[in-house]
């Protein structure tokens, strides 16, 4: 599933695409946005939340996006071909004169006011990616973190109650990073260190990294564990390992280095 740092790359694109303009197009193709259209409203832009996504009108409301495992919007020239958005993964579609943002296999579709979008998200941990995270939004993800006691470490990360944003990939990245084994209990371990490393990370990747069509990089590129299962740990060179955090049907893979993660001793 695409991680927070996707969604940020992805608003941008939208922006870039979207912002300031006047949707001259507008096709939801979900049912309970059957009828729905913002032609002629002007896009404010898009804000990430977590792995979430808000594109703002002028008109008040907002359509709200998720991508889920598969999903990914494309924004292409509206004259091009690919502006006809054909085939039956097209979920959404907002045009320009200029643009044209296709939302493909989107796991989630809603419009709602503007000031409604906390019934969507308001469940949701502070944002990692934030710009006020290492402020106020850490605070409160690590006091939400105390409240998870003895949960393994792995799972927390991937709590999006907790903080929003972070998957499989940046848990696994940021326990890797900081030597500890994915099943510790939280607990016992330094929650605004985690955080801020797993921060880091995805600021990183927001910054350097390129997408593919599904808006992830390949498994095992650029990583230093996650994806690459019996390859080398690029620390020690220990054969990566992985295991699951969570139970079926939530269960999540997260790999990880046997020796610069073993766990601690009693």
């Amino acid at each position: 599933m695409p991680e927070g740092d996707i969604l940020r790359r992805t608003a941008a694109t939208l922006d870039r695409g979207l912002a300031g303009q006047v949707v001259v197009r507008c096709e939801l193709r979900w049912p309970s946005a059957a009828g729905v259209t913002f032609e002629g409203r002007v896009v404010l832009g898009t804000l990430p939340y977590g792995k979430h996504l808000l594109t703002r009108f002028d008109d008040g409301r907002t359509l709200h996006t998720h991508l889920r495992m598969e999903g990914y919007w494309r924004v292409v020239p509206t004259r091009s071909p690919a502006s006809r958005a054909a085939g039956p993964n097209v979920r959404a579609v907002l045009g320009t004169a200029d643009s044209t943002a296709v939302g493909h296999k989107l796991g989630m579709l809603d419009v709602v006011p503007t000031n409604q979008e906390h019934t969507l998200i308001g469940h949701l941990g502070p944002d990692v990616l934030a710009d006020d995270f290492p402020t106020v939004g850490l605070a409160e993800a690590v006091a939400r973190w105390a409240e998870r006691g003895v949960a393994p470490v792995a799972e927390v990360l991937l709590d999006q109650t907790v903080a929003a944003g972070i998957g499989t990939i940046y848990a696994a990245e940021s326990l890797h990073a900081r030597r500890l084994w994915p099943w510790t209990p939280a607990d016992r371990t330094d929650a605004a260190t985690l955080l801020m490393t797993a921060r880091l990370l995805m600021a990183r990747s927001v910054a350097a990294r390129s997408p593919t069509a599904t808006g992830e990089t390949a498994p095992g590129m650029g990583t230093q564990v996650h994806g690459r299962h019996l390859r080398p740990c690029r620390r020690c060179g220990t054969p990566v390992a992985v295991g699951h955090a969570r139970r079926p049907p939530m269960e999540r893979p997260i790999f990880y280095c046997p020796t610069c993660q073993a766990p601690a001793q009693p």
